[in-house]
């Protein structure tokens, strides 16, 4: 055996590859992208649910595009103000102050309240439910009940309670995750302050809507009369809360004859 021509082998390898991690270093050096540095610090200020509410990929995505200037760090809703003043601390810019969302479920159509059109018992799925001879519940506005915005939520702020989603407003972040899973729109992005609530978006008249739902609004216009401050208006069909002039005093509440206006928080008005 020539153990010299082995030692000269090995050697000659040993050679090669120092010198081609020589150039890969170098190589490296030369064609590495530098990352500035508050992308990282900005990245640890979110929670991580890569929710996409900010209409992004996800918390990586929106990091580098907030420290590029292409959105506003209050763009990040699930964070909320706290991470939005952080983030614009690390940027030196200025936040813009938004009024807290929650989502809402603009439906009271529970099992016994909402009539059916006919017992589903195929894939559970809202979308693939409500593309089935309308829907399993009469009323083509309700809310199908089978979870999709449930299953979309990655903060377990909702629930399905007797067929009508239930979201909880503390673990709620307005990410809007489930209002895009909706089939039927039934649940919608709404300012956290504004606690007076039409839950029923039926257009049909009140006689065919009374029909399909014991919640449903008639447009009886009752709450627009019990109104002082002009915030309710009957408008397509259903009626309507203007925000800005509703003092939450519940009067309209308190004369509908369906039931269907609620006041968020109070024990009567229990939105489940």
């Amino acid at each position: 055996m020539d153990f010299t021509a082995i030692i000269a082998a090995f050697t000659a390898l040993g050679a090669l590859g120092l010198i081609f991690g020589l150039m890969l270093g170098v190589a490296g050096k030369k064609l590495s992208v530098e990352t500035d540095p508050r992308v990282d610090k900005v990245r640890e200020c979110l929670g991580g649910a890569n929710c996409g509410a900010c209409g992004l990929a996800g918390c990586d995505a929106f990091a580098e595009a907030v420290v590029k200037g292409e959105i506003k760090p209050e763009a990040c809703t699930p964070g909320g103000a706290q991470t939005a003043k952080r983030i614009a601390g690390i940027l030196g810019v200025e936040v813009e102050e938004r009024e807290p969302m929650v989502a809402r479920v603009i439906c009271q159509g529970t099992d016994g309240i909402a009539r059916e059109r006919y017992e589903y018992d195929g894939y559970k799925s809202c979308r693939a439910a409500a593309s089935l001879a309308g829907g399993p519940k009469l009323c083509r506005f309700a809310c199908v009940g089978l979870g999709d915005c449930m299953n979309s939520c990655v903060f377990n702020a909702i629930n399905m309670v007797n067929g009508v989603a239930h979201i909880d407003e503390k673990l709620c972040k307005a990410c809007g995750a489930c209002v895009a899973a909706c089939p039927r729109g039934v649940i919608e992005l709404r300012p956290l302050e504004a606690r007076v609530l039409v839950r029923c978006r039926n257009s049909d008249s009140g006689r065919l809507a009374r029909s399909s739902c014991m919640k449903a609004c008639i447009a009886c216009r009752r709450c627009v009369k019990a109104c002082e401050y002009g915030a309710v208006a009957v408008e397509n069909g259903f009626a309507r809360i203007d925000v800005d002039k509703c003092t939450r005093c519940g009067e309209c509440a308190k004369v509908c004859p369906c039931g269907c206006i609620t006041v968020e928080g109070m024990e009567n008005n229990a939105n489940v």
